[in-house]
Formats: C-alpha cells, sequence, structure tokens
C-alpha cells in the first residue's frame, strides 16, 4: 500500500520533553488509512480530509503545557509512534469509508464529536454518552484534526449542510455545542442571566442565550477586547472584573454589588461560570437569586475554596455540571440555531468572533511558532487552513 505523507501539528516525544518543551511542530507524518485487512476495527471507520481545524482553551494549554500531561502521556505510551497529532475541532470531506459505516460516504461534508465514546459501558447504554466510562479524546489521548487527513470511528462523525452553514463556522460546531448544552441545562425564557468569564464559550453563550429567549444578559470579564465582543454580539450588560492577586479565591464585592443593582436587588436567576477561576465561581454563586440556577462549567484542577458554604444549601440553589454535549440532542439544537437565519448567529460568529477571517485563519504551510503564538494572543478563535 502506498503511504501518503502529510503536514501534522504534534507533540512528539522523541524531540520534546513536556516539562520543558512549549508549542506544536509542524511535521510530516504519514497519514492515515482505511486498511481493514491489517486491522479489522478499520471495518467502521472514515477517512476525513481536513478542511480547517479550530484552535481551542485546551490546544492553547497544551501549547503552554498546563494542561492535559498525563492524558497525553498516558496515551502516547501503549502506541508505536512516538507523537500526539493534536486538535479536536475539525470540519472537512469524507475521502474513504470502512466496509460496515452505513448512512456516511465518501464526499460528505463532515464535523466530528470530539469524544470518542465506546457506546458499552453504563453511561453509554443509559443515553449519557457524554460522561462515558471509557471515551477518549481526539487530539489527546487519540490523534486529533491537526493534520490534512484524520481517521475516526463513523459513530462520531456529524454531517453538515454547507450550503446553510459556512465551512469557517461548520469546524466550530463542537464548541458552540458546549454553550448549546450548558444553555440547555435549565430554561432560560425571559430569564436574567449571567455569564462570568467571556471566553470563546462564554461568547457562544451570549449568543445561544438570547436566541433561547433570556430577557436580559449581563457578562463579566477582566478582558477589555472580551467585553468589546461581547457588547458588539448583543449582550445587554458587561462588568469589568478586577482580579486581586492577593485574594484569589474570594468573590469580588464590586461585581457582586453590581450585578445586584442591576437586578434590582434580586440577582440573576441563572447565572453561568465559564471561566474555572476560583474567584469566578464564588462570585457565580454570590450573585444569583435565592433559588436560582447555576452551571458551571469552567474547568480548574486540584481545590477550590467556596465561601460561606452554608449559604449556598440556605439559597436553595440548583446547580448543574456540564461537560461536552449530549449526543446527539446538543448537535441538533446547534445545527438548528446556526442554520436559522433569522437569528443571526453564524454572521456574527464569522463577523465579530473570526474577525471576518482577517488574521484568524493561518494556512497550515504558514505556520511559524511565534507567530501562531501571538495571534493566540490577539484573538479568541483562531483556524487552521488544509
Amino acid at each position: 500500500m502506498h503511504i501518503y505523507i502529510m503536514k501534522a501539528l504534534v507533540f512528539d516525544l522523541s524531540s520534546q520533553e513536556w516539562e520543558t518543551s512549549r508549542g506544536f511542530e509542524l511535521r510530516d507524518i504519514a497519514a492515515p488509512a482505511i486498511d481493514e485487512s491489517k486491522n479489522p476495527m478499520d471495518a467502521d471507520h472514515v477517512i476525513i480530509k481536513i478542511t480547517y481545524a479550530g484552535i481551542c482553551g485546551t490546544d492553547r494549554g497544551i501549547w503552554s503545557r498546563s494542561a492535559f500531561r498525563n492524558h497525553i502521556l498516558k496515551s502516547m505510551a501503549s502506541q508505536e509512534h512516538t507523537y500526539r497529532v493534536l486538535g479536536h475541532e475539525l470540519f472537512g470531506e469524507v475521502t474513504a469509508v470502512g466496509s460496515q459505516v452505513k448512512n456516511i460516504v465518501a464526499g460528505d461534508k463532515v464535523t466530528c464529536e470530539s469524544h470518542v465514546i465506546c457506546n458499552q459501558c453504563y453511561q453509554c447504554v443509559r443515553g449519557e454518552q457524554h460522561v462515558c466510562t471509557n471515551e477518549k479524546i481526539l487530539g489527546i489521548s487519540t490523534d486529533g484534526g491537526f493534520a490534512e487527513y484524520v481517521k475516526v470511528p463513523a459513530h462520531i462523525v456529524w454531517k453538515t449542510d454547507t450550503t446553510r452553514i459556512r465551512p469557517e463556522v461548520a469546524v466550530m460546531q463542537e464548541p458552540f455545542g458546549n454553550a448549546v448544552h450548558a444553555a440547555s441545562k435549565t430554561d432560560l425564557n425571559g430569564k436574567t442571566v449571567a455569564i462570568f468569564g467571556l471566553g470563546p464559550i462564554g461568547l457562544f453563550l451570549t449568543l445561544v442565550a438570547k436566541a433561547m429567549g433570556a430577557k436580559k444578559i449581563i457578562g463579566v470579564d477582566p478582558n477589555p477586547r472580551a467585553r468589546e465582543m461581547a457588547m458588539r454580539l448583543g449582550i445587554d450588560e458587561v462588568l469589568e472584573l478586577h482580579i486581586d492577586e492577593n485574594a484569589p479565591s474570594s468573590r469580588n464585592k464590586e461585581v457582586v454589588d453590581r450585578m445586584m443593582e442591576m437586578t434590582d436587588g434580586i440577582g440573576a436567576d441563572v447565572s453561568f461560570e465559564m471561566a474555572g477561576f476560583n474567584n469566578s465561581i464564588n462570585n457565580c454563586l454570590a450573585a444569583t437569586r435565592r433559588g436560582g440556577a447555576i452551571v458551571l462549567f469552567g474547568i480548574k484542577n486540584g481545590d477550590i475554596i467556596i465561601e460561606d458554604y452554608n449559604r449556598v444549601i440556605v439559597q436553595g440553589y440548583t446547580i448543574h455540571c456540564v461537560i461536552g454535549r449530549r449526543l446527539w440532542d446538543t448537535w441538533e439544537i446547534t445545527r438548528r440555531l446556526l442554520e436559522d437565519s433569522a437569528n443571526g448567529i453564524q454572521e456574527k460568529i464569522f463577523d465579530v468572533i473570526l474577525n471576518k477571517g482577517d488574521g484568524t485563519i493561518l494556512p497550515i504551510g504558514e505556520y511559524i511558532p511565534e507567530v501562531f503564538e501571538k495571534k493566540m494572543a490577539m484573538h479568541p478563535k483562531l483556524l487552521i487552513k488544509f
């Protein structure tokens, strides 16, 4: 069989130590192929030729070696090659399918669920695939989409109509789905919503909450560019957060007081914690009304301090924890929101979050680590074009 060599962005143990390195390496590696005679499991896999791949917070954490060390190194210990192809947000065209694949054919335009689920564990058989016990994650525990081609199981592939969703937005269905899943945890219609953390998912959430009928949306973030973007996306109010380095776990009294003023002393009906910082979690708890709902999405390793835990109980909060996307309910809602031209969501994602592609779409052939890092600092969302 002829082996095709492709370009990919990788973390490679043969040239990089986790503790002393930084960034991604652009490498020429063997492209994946469907070969059922050599690997019978290929029968239910497909090959996707990547058009766009998206950079998210996870990739930024891997770049700086501040996240997913154990997941990546443990998964690489049992494989033949020394590298991990990174990336879990992808969009492209199917070029080959295994003999057992149904409903997907060469030529289909597709993206993927990033969690490679087993469909057999206790959770999966009960319709809770988003918390699969045996999941692998593209670009972390198995090779991902920062490459010209990727091989994935057919059961995580999601077909997309590019006449209704443009490819530059289609590649972001996976992270947009995070916002959809979070917003779907409780009824937002007619509610006052607070979003703590206006990173990419928080920005997506402003659009989703508006589409789901939120009466008023208030965002909180220390980054002026994030606050400005949120206003351009149509958020109602934004509050500046001044971070006290001497009190990293404590709520910010100024933010909480302003939030209460803006809600007539009641607090937000629904608060979303999207940042994962300890003080942000306490701000979220303190700014939510009695009997309100709190959705926790931001991830933080290690312990956190909850201020006045008694208050959490007495306030009668309902707390939801969100990971990934529900398969395939979240994806169906995502598709409906993005295909609906009346809500303007797709246009705002491209024009504001992607800056109409100006400086945010980087051809793989022009990859330079120093330039790439500067772009990541400038923009909440970047796409790699293959």
